[in-house]
């Protein structure tokens, strides 16, 4: 049990006394002295004592902290000169107790205080409380931790690009989602959790980081590749890409110019063999496309996720012998980065997007991801159902999710269902973009089996692939 010590003058003083008397804290035990305040009227707890003495009195103050050990004093009084000699009086008594002041005297100059006093601003108080209610401006905690911003509350807005994600498939690095609040609920947040609209996140972590996450969040849609970040990185690996490297570089460009000005393209060589493809490769290098020819292969994986964080990628772009390479594909995973494979198909040449569809629970996840790319393009977007067996019911909820979620952006959207194998089927669409989401290898036998023969379809496809990050609650 704590025992505190709290001296109160006027009106302020009043209503933090009413405060405590509601919160009822267990633990702390009060002792409240006043000159002014009226309580009569007030039915007081049981852990709280209010009496009529003067701070300004040495005599007083002495006896007071004479009868008991206070860890703490609270003043909160509107009269400078009081406030003087209630300080030295009880600095002369006991000069580590730890003393909490309200202070509103900021036209007093030259004000030094004891290294015991920590100073609580009521003009800085209620600016803060003023400001917080303002429009695009996030709520960080005041009042724990450090007061720095490394807590904060994020609402989710619609048409917010966090909207309908699962917290798996963001990257967190320097922060972190903790919890999220809903209808007036708090959810203890995992991997599998979505994120939807009117959502408030809960997050924790670097408070410069948390101010960007913040811009990020409240930014409307339309500005793919993010929230996975904002630039574009080509990994050209001439062991394979060789003989299409420039080809290569060339949809990079138009893709970097598709999605918006502010857009650079980072372009990274690895196994550099050819010096005449090397050479016409530095020409390119601008102001907005850097070049990057990595000779030491050592740690190549780690100059690879070095690029991809220092440079703000949102979209990875590679071929599709680089992405199923040894180890690639797991490495790519990682990073929580959209990929695009490239195909046959030349970006400027797609005419169709298509999501296949399946019984994943990362269908809605992808779902904003999906159409904001096909907003940016252009482009319509087909969400086919085939099944071998014709059963479509158990997938009604999700062609609704995605029939509200078409609602928000500008484009064609159509649901297509056919009796068909939906793999065969895909080997079969001409120029298409396919996008499915991008997962860890599942730990359930029968499902990674699936998993791999969807693999060897998609590899064998020669439509471009978009994958969308998505971490299975399984995992």
């Amino acid at each position: 049990m704590k025992d505190i010590l709290i001296i109160a003058e006027g009106e302020i003083a009043k209503h933090f006394i009413l405060w405590l008397n509601k919160k009822k804290v267990v633990g702390n035990r009060y002792n409240i002295i006043s000159t002014s305040i009226n309580l009569k009227d007030i039915k007081l707890n049981k852990n709280i004592v209010f009496s009529k003495v003067d701070a300004t009195s040495e005599s007083k103050i002495q006896k007071l902290l004479g009868q008991k050990i206070y860890s703490h004093i609270f003043i909160i009084i509107e009269n400078y000169d009081d406030l003087k000699y209630i300080l030295q009086n009880i600095n002369k008594i006991d000069n580590k107790i730890r003393v909490i002041l309200a202070n509103h005297w900021e036209n007093e100059q030259n004000i030094k205080y004891p290294n015991n006093v920590t100073l609580i601003n009521i003009n800085d108080l209620i600016s803060s409380h003023l400001y917080e209610k303002l429009p695009n401006v996030p709520l960080v905690a005041n009042n724990i931790g450090l007061r720095e911003g490394e807590i904060m509350e994020i609402h989710i807005p619609f048409g917010s690009s966090y909207a309908y994600r699962h917290i798996g498939s963001i990257l967190q690095q320097k922060w972190k989602i903790v919890a999220l609040y809903r209808n007036d609920k708090m959810i203890m947040s995992n991997s599998a959790t979505m994120i939807k609209p009117n959502d408030t996140i809960l997050a924790i972590g670097k408070p410069s980081v948390l101010e960007n996450i913040y811009r990020i969040v409240n930014k409307r849609r339309g500005l793919f590749p993010e929230p996975f970040g904002k630039n574009i990185y080509l990994l050209l690996d001439l062991r394979f890409d060789k003989k299409n490297a420039l080809n290569y570089i060339e949809q990079a460009i138009t893709i970097s110019k598709m999605i918006n000005d502010n857009s650079k393209l980072f372009i990274n060589v690895i196994y550099p063999s050819n010096k005449n493809i090397i050479e016409k490769i530095k020409e390119i290098a601008t102001n907005e496309i850097k070049v990057d020819i990595t000779f030491d292969l050592t740690g190549i994986e780690d100059t690879i996720e070095y690029n991809i964080t220092q440079y703000d990628i949102g979209l990875v772009i590679c071929s599709n012998r680089t992405f199923y390479s040894k180890h690639r594909m797991s490495m790519f995973y990682n990073f929580k980065k959209i990929v695009y494979i490239l195909g046959q198909t030349r970006i400027e040449q797609i005419k169709n997007v298509s999501i296949i569809m399946n019984d994943d629970e990362a269908m809605e996840s992808i779902s904003t991801i999906a159409f904001d790319f096909c907003e940016t393009f252009k482009l319509p977007l087909k969400l086919c159902d085939f099944d071998p067996n014709g059963d479509f019911e158990d997938r009604k909820m999700t062609i609704e999710h995605y029939e509200t979620i078409a609602n928000l952006f500008n484009v064609n959207f159509l649901v297509e269902q056919n009796i068909a194998n939906p793999y065969r089927e895909q080997l079969q669409m001409k120029n298409t973009l396919n996008i499915s989401a991008f997962k860890k290898k599942n730990t359930n036998l029968f499902k990674r089996f699936k998993d791999f023969i969807k693999t060897i379809y998609i590899s064998k496809s020669t439509n471009p692939q978009m994958l969308i990050p998505f971490e299975n609650s399984e995992n």
